[in-house]
């Protein structure tokens, strides 16, 4: 089971788009290979990186409206919310240095 909590939609408005905090957020769904394989790589991200960012996820199964909301049109897809702003987005399974390099400058004066 995964450390990182699944939002639902109500969830997903009141931790992401009002939370101070950045927020990493991983839209999965439950039939995807390649998001099995990113899940351990975000976990070591979110433990990790537990005092700059908050890390959550969103099946896009149970969640259309924010899949549609945010045009993702593949699994897995990384967004990167600063202050209710969407920063950076990595679609497709990712290697987890690749991952670190593209937040890395959002978060360095955080």
């Amino acid at each position: 089971m995964s450390i990182i909590p699944e939002l639902d939609e109500a969830a997903f408005k009141a931790e992401v788009l009002s939370n101070p905090v950045p927020l990493l957020v991983e839209f999965t769904a439950v039939w995807c290979s390649p998001c099995k394989m990113l899940e351990p790589i975000i976990e070591q991200i979110a433990g990790e990186w537990a005092d700059k960012i908050k890390v959550v996820k969103i099946d896009v199964d149970q969640c259309p409206e924010i899949a549609m909301q945010y045009q993702i049109m593949s699994v897995p897809t990384l967004m990167l919310f600063i202050k209710s702003e969407m920063r950076e987005r990595l679609t497709g399974y990712q290697p987890k240095d690749r991952i670190v390099n593209k937040l890395k400058p959002h978060l360095a004066n955080i």
